[in-house]
């Protein structure tokens, strides 16, 4: 889908060529002499229209309007969230009506957040997942132009949010593939298809080259799968070589079994979601390559299958990570941190100014958090609330959650020199101090997607998070300084 931005006011967009025009009415909203306005006047006036968001009143063939559908959509004060709303109702009583070419009509005051509300509201609103039916349906939206009253002022808002759903559209695709599609393979080959296409660097490592680094805890967790392990290293350089990386580092399980403590078999065809911070970080970058913002970025992927097998590991193995620390696995389904610990030590390679883990890591994120904020855990101050300000501004937010040592008690095992779970109290915390122990070396952060990354129920589906989120988060580290690193044999021994 192509988008454009174009100054128009409400008179021009009533005259501009298209199949339909969705005209945002808020808070206050005066009507001119043109025919779309006028129409929008009359039905506030006459009260068939409200102004709060996402209420809709459709027209046909209005008189003086080029386009043969209208929709008029409430927007309520015409901020970020309220326009979302709006827009996705909007576009939703659309989707199915054969529109080619829509003009989105902002409001005349419209902010910076309402730009980039429009275009995520609408890509959203119109993605189609279609890569393994057989007879598919493709998106009937070919074109949406942003009506603005001054285009030049908000396009690089306008840019960024184009290429941040991109790279969510992206991490979509990828989230939503069955797990016999969208294995540790598939996703080396679409790192290395993202790679050639957009300029990346990019290392695949098979289960040779990761036993010869000594990542012995990423190893256990895929020993009992056919699928081959696959650790993913991209790079993108948009600043000087001196200038230290940001490292996304994405949990890729790509289907999650449980392995020996196998998960109940209600609602397991979700675990092949369970890759969704891997496909956050491969959308990101598919953002950032477009973009080409003046930072450097590392991505680190480890990716394998969880399976109950003869040779899959055991509750009560111990195995040693990368970092030299051994591990006492008491419940096989706490995976993900298994693998994401060996490449937080990995990570420390590139003397990173900061790490941002992100993975689909406990269910009690959800219990906490429920499907609108991300748990956000972190080492820094100064990082997490640059990773809170970036998801408020992307409308993708997220919530800081405590890292109070205490919450590593439950972590202490007579065999190893951690545990991989606690008790069931407190299960996201306990799984954040566990990835802490690791992460000292550098300013960490921790994002539990568990209970956004997808949708259940009708609406079931990879919803891209937190792309939006890291993307602003990104832009927004160009030309600061970088966070101070804090001593790593200080840091792990606090969080032991």
């Amino acid at each position: 889908m192509d988008f454009e931005l174009k100054t128009l006011n409400v008179a021009a967009a009533a005259s501009e060529k298209c199949d339909a025009i969705v005209l945002l009415v808020g808070e206050g909203f005066k009507p001119g002499k043109d025919a779309l306005s006028a129409l929008a006047g009359e039905a506030l006036k006459a009260r068939h229209l409200e102004t709060k968001p996402g209420r809709l009143l459709q027209a046909y063939r209005a008189a003086g309007i080029a386009a043969a559908r209208v929709v008029l959509a409430g927007c309520g004060d015409g901020s970020g969230k309220r326009v979302q709303a709006a827009v996705q109702a909007a576009v939703g009583a659309l989707r199915t009506s054969g529109v080619k070419r829509l003009v989105i009509c902002l409001p005349a005051d419209a902010q910076e957040d309402a730009v980039r509300a429009a275009v995520s509201a609408t890509a959203e609103s119109t993605y189609v997942y279609v890569a393994t039916k057989s007879k598919p349906e493709g998106r009937e939206l070919e074109r949406v132009t942003i009506a603005v009253a001054d285009a030049t002022r908000h396009r690089a808002a306008f840019t960024a949010a184009k290429a941040a759903a991109n790279g969510i559209e992206f991490a979509r695709e990828l989230g939503n593939l069955p797990p016999n599609h969208a294995t540790p393979t598939r996703l080396g080959e679409e790192a290395k298809k993202l790679a050639k296409a957009h300029g990346l660097k990019v290392e695949v490592l098979g289960p040779k080259e990761v036993a010869k680094i000594g990542m012995g805890s990423f190893m256990s967790v895929a020993q009992g799968s056919d699928e081959p392990l696959r650790f993913i290293v991209l790079r993108y350089n948009g600043a000087a070589a001196s200038e230290a990386p940001v490292v996304l580092v994405g949990k890729g399980i790509t289907f999650d079994s449980g392995g020996i403590s196998i998960k109940p078999s209600q609602d397991m065809d979700e675990m092949k979601f369970d890759m969704g911070g891997a496909a956050s970080v491969l959308g990101t970058f598919r953002a950032i390559a477009e973009l080409k913002p003046a930072i450097n970025l590392i991505g680190l992927i480890p990716s394998c299958e969880n399976m109950p097998d003869g040779r899959s590991v055991k509750p009560g193995d111990i195995v040693k990570s990368l970092s030299g620390q051994t591990i006492e696995i008491l419940n096989t389904d706490a995976e993900g941190r298994l693998i994401l610990c060996d490449a937080l030590t990995y990570a420390e390679r590139f003397k990173p100014r900061a790490v941002v883990d992100i993975a689909t890591l406990t269910g009690a994120c959800v219990v906490a958090l429920g499907g609108v904020r991300s748990g956000l855990f972190s080492s820094d101050d100064a990082l997490a609330q640059a990773l809170l300000d970036a998801g408020d501004t992307a409308l993708d937010p997220c919530w800081r959650m405590p890292l109070d040592d205490e919450y590593a008690d439950g972590l202490k095992s007579n065999f190893a020199d951690v545990a991989n779970v606690a008790g069931r109290a407190g299960g996201a915390v306990n799984a954040a101090k566990f990835l802490q122990r690791f992460a000292g070396a550098y300013p960490w952060a921790h994002v539990d997607i568990a209970g956004t990354a997808w949708k259940s129920g009708g609406a079931k589906g990879s919803t891209g998070r937190p792309v939006g989120m890291l993307v602003q988060f990104l832009i927004d580290q160009q030309g600061t300084a970088p966070p101070k690193a804090a001593k790593a044999g200080a840091k792990r021994k606090k969080a032991a």
